[in-house]
Formats: C-alpha cells, structure tokens, sequence
C-alpha cells in the first residue's frame, strides 16, 4: 500500500510547559525540535506501519529545510516537490496534554498545480491536509493532485483540520475535492457542513465514530497531544480504526507529533 500525502513539511517546536506562561515573565518548560506538519505526520506514521509513504510540498531551501527533509527520510518517507523559499514552523505549546498552537507555514502555501509531477499521485490514497484548501496557490494544487490521483483509482482523504478557520471558499474547496473520507471533531464537521463522504469523527479521550460505530481511545498516559490526529488518520488509512487507535496512543504517550 502506498499512501501519498500533500500539505506541510515544517519545523515543529513543542513546548511542554510545567506550569501555564505567566505574561511578562519566565516559565520552566522541556521542549523538542523536529519535522512536523500535517501531511508529513501522516505519511511518518504510514511508513512506521509498514505503508509506503510519500510527502509532496514545497520546502524551504534554508537550513530549516534541510534539517526537516532529512529527518522524514530517515523515517522512510519519499520527498517529493519543488525547494524555495523559507521553511515554516508550528509552535505547539501543550500542558497537562492539551495543546494551543502558533502555524507560520512558510513556502508551503506557495505549491502550485503547475509544479506538480503526476506520478508523484501513482498512490493507493491521497490524504490532503485541510491546511492546503485555505489559500492560494495550494488550494488549487489540492485540487489537481486529487484529479491526478483519481485517475490512478486512488482513494482521497482530507483531515479538516481545525474549524476556526472554515469559512465559504474553504467549504467550496471542500465539496469541490469530493474526498471519499474525512477525517473532522465534531465542531469541524458541523463548521463545513452537510457533505457526502465517509466520516471518521475524532472525539479526543473517547475515541472515535466511523459507520455509526463508536471505538473506544487505547488507555495511554497522555504526555504530549500533538500530532495524534495525524497518527489517528495514517493508522486508520493504512489499517482501519483499531490501528488508527494504536497510533493516536503511541502518539500522545511522547513529546512531538512523529513516530
């Protein structure tokens, strides 16, 4: 099986504060530096089950590029896409394992449809980050990397990613990309709308709903939440939702969003 996913590849900053930040003054903290992302997340989970993985975004061509691109191939993942610009960096800060993050996504918004290598799409699934259908250029390559890839009878999936930012292009973009599952929390689902595809509803500590079935969180000792949607989804693509679980438990159990 292989999966390809098309989004960020970004430098991840998660700070794990012993206390909250106190404004104006100091705070003890462990923090941790590595790739991070949405799409790059997903496909270092499928390849750590046994999938076949391949990342496609644009990557800064800066040292930040560098350090992350090596770290995800390390991970047995395929990079694929264009290098320019500046690497960007999410700083997730998290404190008894939940988390608020600041995204500053770099050259990752600026992936064009022109950019695209069709074979890149010769996949089993597709998995789109919600990230990608909020702006241009990178809207518009979401859209033709999910054409490529249907037609190589992929299946496409998208995580909506967060609900704050859903507004009407995003809900067009949405219905426009046609994905066969999604993956949203319940205020995701509900800021999107009416859609037809296959849901898969994360409820955080209480699992997960898929096919009007409810499957119950792994018991874990949550150290870290950043990044288990993204395991959550890998696992679920690569193995349905009993392995989507185990990865989303994995996850939280560590500091930082990958395997």
């Amino acid at each position: 099986m292989l999966i390809t996913t098309l989004g960020d590849l970004l430098l991840d900053v998660v700070v794990r504060l012993e206390q909250p930040l106190v404004a104006g003054d100091d705070q003890v903290a462990v923090t941790r530096t590595g790739a991070g992302g949405q799409a790059a997340n997903v496909a270092a989970w499928a390849a750590s089950l046994g999938a076949g993985a391949r990342y496609v975004g644009k990557i800064g061509d800066d040292a930040a590029g560098k350090l992350v691109s090596a770290e995800l191939e390390e991970l047995g993942v395929e990079i694929a896409g264009p290098r320019q610009g500046r690497t960007g960096v999410v700083v997730s800060l998290t404190s008894s394992g939940d988390r608020s993050m600041a995204s500053d996504r770099g050259a990752a918004v600026d992936l064009s449809a022109e950019e695209l290598d069709p074979a890149w799409f010769h996949a089993d699934v597709l998995h789109v980050s919600g990230y990608a259908l909020h702006r241009e250029p990178l809207a518009g390559a979401a859209a033709r990397a999910a054409d490529l890839a249907r037609a190589h009878t992929a299946q496409v999936s998208l995580d909506i990613s967060t609900w704050t930012l859903v507004d009407d292009d995003f809900r067009a973009r949405v219905r426009a990309l046609e994905p066969d599952v999604v993956f949203a929390s319940e205020r995701e689902r509900a800021a999107v709308g009416d859609l037809e595809t296959r849901w898969v509803l994360k409820h955080g500590r209480r699992g997960i709903a898929v096919d009007g079935r409810h499957y119950l969180a792994r018991e874990t000792t949550v150290v870290d939440a950043t990044g288990a949607g993204d395991a959550l989804a890998a696992g679920f693509l690569v193995g349905g939702p009993e392995l989507g679980l185990e990865a989303a438990a994995r996850c939280c159990a560590k500091l930082g969003s990958m395997p």
